[in-house]
């Protein structure tokens, strides 16, 4: 059994304040108490995903018995490519067994408190802050994992059209951003950053809720299609939510996963450690384009 809510939130924000700091603590503040939003029409049946129409474009997995720590870390780099991390825990750059461990076949973001107090945790780009690296402009993104229980937590399947030195709006799709505090629900968001006062920032929104732990409990797939006409989300190959690709999406996106805390809410209760559970990250584009 699941519920929706659709919102429309044209945040401003002091340059100040992370991007996603904001959006999160809006979306889920906003949104999920009070679950109210403008319900969408004239838009397509929510169809199940076709991958036949696919081919694989890129994939982390984390099955093969020859998996490559060393090469991972390489392939992928720790920090947002613009250096904006956020959130209440560091990311950290990888070392041995922390923040990335990779067992049975899956990839574990942990994040931990210090002796000194302080919360580590881990993010993965996969474009570096010289543009090195992969990044697609339309597709479909999937990821499949297991949320982490307990309050503060905030995981998220990301992508974002940044590249080095751009002056056009990027673009941010949220595929699912996770908040331990509201332990049903799913966000996902469309954002578009200006880059000056020429374009106005809008964000479009919607939360897919699912009852019980199974979010936490049991590892499901969040996609995203993105095409020029349509954004469309997807929960274990069902469409959720769609809402127009906006005007501004001219770019490349890059692909981001990461554990962070907070968001605005407290983490005095979250779990010390907690482990965000990756089986696998792919992107596909239609086929004959």
């Amino acid at each position: 059994m699941s519920k929706e809510t659709v919102f429309r939130s044209p945040l401003d924000k002091s340059p100040s304040i992370s991007r996603r700091l904001l959006l999160g603590a809006a979306a889920a503040g906003a949104f999920s108490a009070a679950g109210c939003g403008n319900v969408q029409s004239a838009v397509p049946a929510k169809p199940k995903l076709d991958l036949s129409l696919y081919e694989l474009t890129f994939a982390e997995e984390f099955d093969d018995p020859n998996f490559d720590m060393e090469a991972f870390n390489k392939r992928w780099y720790a920090h947002t490519p613009w250096h904006g991390d956020f959130g209440d825990a560091q990311f950290t750059d990888p070392r041995p067994g922390f923040p990335f461990m990779v067992d049975n076949g899956n990839l574990t973001i942990v994040a931990e408190k210090g002796q000194d107090g302080k919360w580590r945790s881990g993010l993965i780009s996969s474009l570096n802050h010289e543009g090195v690296g992969f990044a697609q402009q339309y597709g479909y993104f999937e990821c499949r994992c297991r949320m982490p229980p307990g309050p503060g937590v905030w995981p998220a399947f990301w992508l974002d059209s940044w590249y080095p030195g751009m002056t056009d709006p990027s673009i941010e799709i949220d595929v699912f951003e996770y908040y331990g505090k509201f332990p049903t629900d799913i966000h996902s968001t469309v954002t578009v950053w200006p880059k000056n006062d020429l374009v106005k920032k809008t964000s479009e929104g919607h939360i897919h809720k699912v009852e019980g732990t199974t979010l936490t409990d049991e590892f499901h797939v969040y996609g995203v299609s993105v095409d020029p006409d349509w954004v469309a989300f997807y929960f274990d190959g069902q469409e959720t939510w769609r809402t127009p690709t906006p005007a501004t999406h001219k770019h490349p996106l890059v692909v981001l996963c990461n554990l962070a805390l907070g968001s605005g809410w407290p983490i005095d209760e979250t779990i010390n450690p907690s482990f965000f559970t990756v089986d696998y990250i792919r992107v596909y584009k239609l086929k004959n384009t």
